[in-house]
Parts: structure tokens; sequence; C-alpha cells
């Protein structure tokens, strides 16, 4: 009986071991079945920045040719501000004391996405706030948004990047500019909304910022990221997305006590 037992729990551990091999074989043919989407915005000499960052990307070759051992290497540096781009607003960066770019969880920067499109209000009206009444049109058409989806916004002002002066409605630079800053954004109150009845785990938006050009108090950054709900700002590519069942994948530069960072951002999309 006791030599059975051995041969049973031998042939169970052997079956255990197995099983990572046909799990990787299954994982290989499920993402086989769709297809990655980039929504990042590749970082340049025309990444856009807030108009009053006194510096925008740079990228210094430090090292590109053939070396003396006769082979060919290439070394760049680079610097650039935390908030441009296709990039991530950890909570810290309007409550302090919360998590900083290193400290935000990857569940909150991975998960299933809504894309929700107000790009037809938001085409006419360069100052439009994305409300409440938006997002409930949106789930009587596609059912209540689920907890903990990450909720992307697609307003139709992706076209325009790189111009600045229609991406953010100025090209000036410095301080002065700000005042002539327009861009749709999320209301407040749908920020209030979608952290405390929907609670969302991140939202982001094909826009500079998750509030609009002519606030002044930023008040859907300090009301979501209070909350700790990062946000991702200036995303590419949201109308290559379908409404629901995208999973998205947004992993920032893991910048130790940062604010935000560069962020590369993907969707992996069901083919059919």
């Amino acid at each position: 009986m006791k030599g059975y037992i051995m041969l049973t729990v031998s042939c169970f551990l052997i079956m255990a071991a197995c099983k990572p091999a046909r799990h990787d074989d299954s994982a290989a043919q499920f993402f086989a079945s769709g297809k990655w989407i980039d929504l990042t915005y590749s970082f340049s000499e025309q990444t856009l920045y807030w108009p009053n960052n006194a510096t925008g990307f740079k990228l210094d070759t430090q090292v590109n040719g053939i070396t003396p051992a006769g082979f060919y290497y290439a070394s760049n540096a680079f610097s650039a501000p935390e908030h441009g781009g296709t990039h991530l607003d950890a909570p810290v960066h309007f409550a302090q004391g919360h998590q900083t770019t290193d400290q935000v969880p990857l569940e909150h920067l991975t998960g299933q996405a809504v894309v929700i499109d107000v790009s037809e209000k938001a085409l006419k009206n360069v100052d439009y706030l994305i409300s409440v009444q938006d997002v409930e049109a949106w789930e009587k058409a596609n059912g209540k948004i689920p907890d903990s989806a990450i909720v992307l916004f697609r307003t139709g002002y992706g076209k325009y990047y790189p111009d600045a002066k229609k991406y953010f409605g100025t090209d000036e630079k410095g301080a002065g500019a700000i005042p002539h800053l327009h861009f749709p954004g999320i209301d407040p109150a749908t920020a209030e909304w979608l952290g405390t009845r929907r609670k969302v785990k991140a939202v982001g938006l094909d826009t500079p910022s998750i509030d609009y050009g002519q606030s002044k108090d930023f008040k859907t950054h300090q009301v979501l990221l209070a909350k700790d709900i990062p946000a991702f700002e200036n995303v590419a590519n949201l109308d290559q997305l379908p409404v629901t069942g995208a999973y998205i994948v947004a992993l920032p530069m893991k910048i130790k006590n940062g604010s935000g960072g560069p962020l590369r951002i993907v969707a992996w999309v069901k083919n059919g």
C-alpha cells in the first residue's frame, strides 16, 4: 500500500511539473488569437510637453560607429521632463504623500479597458468637459462599467498630435501660453463618480491632460490621484480599440520618487 501511495504521489508530481508547459502553450495560443496595438507616441524632438516646460525630449549621441575592435556599437543619453508625450501621472503628482511612480501597483497599470467615445461632442467644443451623462449613455448602450476597469476616453484629439496649435490650442511657449490652452478633459464630477460609483483602477485619454485646457485648479487630477487612481495622458490610437474587450498593459519608466514618467502603453485585442 505504501508503495502504491508513493507511486500515486510521484505521478501527481510529474503531472504537476508538466502543467507549466501546457499553460505556456495555452498562453501562446491565447495571445496568438489576437493582436497588440501600440497606444504610445514615439519620443523625439517632436514630443509635446506642457508649454511652460523649459526643456523637452533630448537625445544625445554618445557613440555611433565602428569600434577599434572592428564591430559596430551605438549608445545614446536622453533627458526629458516626466510629463510629456504618452506618460503616466502618478498619484503623488497632485496628492501629497501618495504613490510615487515606482510605487504604483502593477494591478493599476494592467487590466480590462472600456473605451468611451466622446469625439462627436469634443471635436465641436475645444473646452468640452466629459460628463457623467456621457458615461451613463455609454453604460446604457454597453452595460455597466465593471469595477477595476481602466477607462479610456476618446476625444478625437489624437488626430492632431504632434501639431501643438491644434492639440494644445496654441503653439506658444512659456507661462504666457497657459491662458490660451484649449482642449477637452474630464469634468471633476465625472472623476468623482468614476472613483466612487465605479471604482475604476486607472483612466486615460487622447489629450494633453485629464483636466481640460482652461482648468485653473486641476480638480480632476486632485480627485482621481487622491484616490490613488493613476492617469495616462496623450494616449495614441484609441480609434483602433473596441468599446470593450481590450486588455491594457501600461508600463512607465520606474522612476524612484517620480511624479510620473514616460509610458509604453499597449492593448491586446482579440481578432475579429
